[in-house]
């Protein structure tokens, strides 16, 4: 599932490590296709080894935290984040299925100014929080999964022949964890997807409250959509796991790589939250259609709404296009965008912060 979260790139003692943010989203899958570096020309791929050699030294000498240790901090750090930018994460759902029942008068007035003010006003402040608690609930199954599954597959595709010497070479390398990240976020997607799909509607909700909280709305689902209704917009989910990592991955890795050949001296710090957060934009702007479309099918049939969307993934962009026109397909980035800075350097700090902690525990 495409996450609303953005992947921000981690550097844990000295290497990088792929981190997503969120949410909740497929963009977690990166978290686990973890670094690599894609570097092209021969000068890059010369100070690439250099850098590389030289990063392994300071990861030697600086304490060590381990693999469950890591999950946590990470998941703990998705919580926080997307707590943090939870307000946003709700005004880009609701600017998202505002047209599936909204005439295009309506639509052309709609203002985040406005929409904020309308939730404050009639649902109240803590309305910006509406079904924060399944994605917290979400965060640590979809983190564990991804984090085992992509190990798994890593190790399967280096039994495969022509990959069982990635290791050795670069371009490799980075297929195989490209690939492992894109199977482990289908994977984690497809099993934690009904935690996804109540999230979407009890956020979507708005004066009129159908679902009363997660069991609730998993129960009612279940009775009045059956079974298959908890997989709705499945499909559009699982389509935009690979672009999503894969742009990510490659801007992220493109503008670090250029940025440390250029200016050698910079902390990581910065340059880690700041290409991030453009590959995070990038992303974002490649691939918010198939997440606005994946939003609208988890609502159809909806507190016993008419369905709206009846041929696919497809028919539904289509059905956008036609009805309101290409920008229909971009409605909500706004919010999108502006939350992808603060959730990366949220989630920055709080891992970084957590993993010197679990570090002095390890070492005392």
């Amino acid at each position: 599932m495409q996450t609303e979260a953005r992947v921000g790139m981690m550097v844990e003692g000295g290497t990088q490590r792929a981190f997503g943010v969120v949410h909740g989203g497929v963009r977690s899958a990166a978290a686990a296709s973890g670094g690599g570096l894609a570097v092209e020309g021969g000068h890059a791929r010369k100070y690439s080894a250099q850098c590389h050699t030289k990063l392994q030294k300071q990861q030697q000498q600086q304490p060590q935290v381990g693999a469950l240790s890591h999950l946590v901090a990470g998941g703990i750090a998705g919580v926080v984040s997307k707590t943090c930018t939870a307000p946003l994460a709700r005004l880009t759902i609701l600017f998202q299925v505002q047209g599936m029942h909204s005439n295009a008068a309506t639509l052309s007035k709609a203002s985040i100014f406005q929409e904020a003010s309308r939730i404050v006003r009639e649902e109240g402040f803590r309305a910006f929080w509406r079904g924060n608690l399944v994605t917290i609930v979400h965060r640590l199954p979809y983190s564990s999964i991804s984090f085992y599954a992509y190990d798994r597959y890593k190790n399967l595709l280096h039994l495969l022949p022509g990959l069982d010497g990635a290791k050795q070479y670069i371009g490799t390398d980075v297929f195989v964890r490209l690939l492992g990240g894109g199977l482990a976020g289908m994977t984690a997607a497809s099993i934690t997807y009904p935690l996804d799909l109540v999230r979407t509607r009890l956020a979507a909700q708005t004066n009129h409250v159908y679902y009363q909280g997660i069991w609730h709305a998993l129960n009612t689902i279940c009775r009045e959509e059956g079974v298959r209704g908890l997989y709705k917009g499945l499909g559009a989910t699982l389509l935009g796991v690979g672009p999503n990592i894969a742009i990510s991955f490659s801007v992220y890795e493109t503008l670090r790589s250029n940025w440390q050949l250029q200016r050698p001296q910079d902390s990581n710090v910065v340059v880690s939250l700041s290409c991030g957060s453009v590959s995070g934009i990038a992303s974002s702007t490649v691939t918010f259609p198939l997440d606005l479309v994946r939003r609208r099918m988890q609502l159809e049939g909806a507190a016993g709404r008419a369905r709206i969307y009846r041929t696919g993934v497809s028919g539904t962009f289509k059905h956008i296009i036609y009805s309101e026109g290409f920008r229909g397909l971009y409605r909500g980035i706004l919010p999108e965008y502006y939350k992808v800075v603060p959730s990366i350097g949220i989630a920055f700090m709080t891992y970084e912060t957590l993993k010197s902690c679990l570090s002095e525990l390890a070492s005392s």
